[in-house]
């Protein structure tokens, strides 16, 4: 039994007449008049009541049109489904985000993806480092990453998404709380609440950087790990930090955001493997691109 016949005999079933049928399928009416006998003999039932003037459904004929329907539709899902595979507007894409992109990109990504690639499943993380989410491109876990700093690997590649400037977070009452501005100079003496070193932070790094080029080093250094524990600590008085700009759409009472005098920037970046990806992978790559980037 192929799908084919299952076709033709639907259109009969609807038509009754083998005449109509045959102009419906295009095909001829003895063609037509073959496949539903061919049809009969596989099942081994009379299919239609025939006489020169009527055609009619027996009773098996009834039951199969209620199967032949389930069949028929069912082969038209999954070739919507395939194509849609096809042009990347189905399938499952797992992305992985820095902490500092959690609060910022990974929401807008998720509404994006849901109101233009609706058939598209996505498994997303927030809160991870760039050492690890380079390890779960590697190993399969994630598709795609939001991350900081470069990848000097040949198995990875990345796209630029936008350069963003840090700013400081100080407790609410802190003395340079209510400035414009604040040299970074003038946190020097100040307490750190720092993403982890052991975990090799990249962000870790940029903040130590910078720090360096404003001529001092955090004396005291609280390490996190997640950046809304990070500015929780500021709140309640454990020092300040530097974060991405982005990072202020994390609202936490008791904290103040203020951009640095001398401005220093951060690049967030998208990576994923440098071998090629299925459609769908593309697909939310462009979307990141558009809600990230800028």
């Amino acid at each position: 039994m192929e799908l084919r016949q299952l076709r033709h005999f639907l259109t009969l079933a609807e038509e009754c007449h083998f005449g109509r049928a045959a102009a419906r399928l295009h095909v001829a009416q003895p063609a037509l008049s073959q496949q539903v006998k061919q049809l009969e003999r596989e099942l081994g039932v009379s299919l239609f009541n025939r006489s020169t003037r009527h055609v009619e459904l027996t009773e098996a004929g009834r039951h199969l049109v209620e199967h032949a329907r389930v069949l028929v539709a069912e082969e038209r899902r999954a070739l919507v489904h395939m194509r849609e595979l096809a042009t990347g507007h189905a399938g499952r894409v797992s992305v992985g985000f820095i902490g500092t992109a959690t609060y910022d990109v990974l929401p807008r990504v998720a509404r994006t993806v849901r109101a233009r690639l609706p058939r598209i499943t996505l498994e997303l993380r927030g809160e991870t480092l760039t050492p690890q989410l380079a390890e779960g491109l590697r190993s399969g876990a994630f598709d795609l990453a939001v991350l900081r700093g470069a990848l000097d690997a040949e198995d990875i590649r990345t796209v630029p998404l936008r350069s963003e400037p840090l700013m400081a977070v100080l407790p609410s009452h802190h003395r340079l709380a209510g400035r414009p501005s604040v040299p970074l100079a003038d946190l020097a003496g100040e307490p750190f609440v720092v993403h982890p070193s052991q975990a090799r932070s990249s962000m870790y790094d940029l903040v130590l950087a910078a720090c360096r080029r404003a001529g001092f080093r955090p004396a005291q250094l609280l390490e996190v790990g997640e950046t809304a524990t990070l500015v929780v600590l500021v709140a309640a008085g454990h020092g300040v930090a530097l974060v991405p700009a982005s990072v202020r759409s994390l609202s936490v009472e008791g904290v103040t955001y203020v951009p640095l005098a001398e401005p220093e920037s951060v690049d967030l970046l998208l990576a994923r493997r440098a071998r090629p990806e299925s459609a769908a992978v593309d697909q939310v790559a462009s979307v990141i691109v558009d809600c990230a980037g800028g």
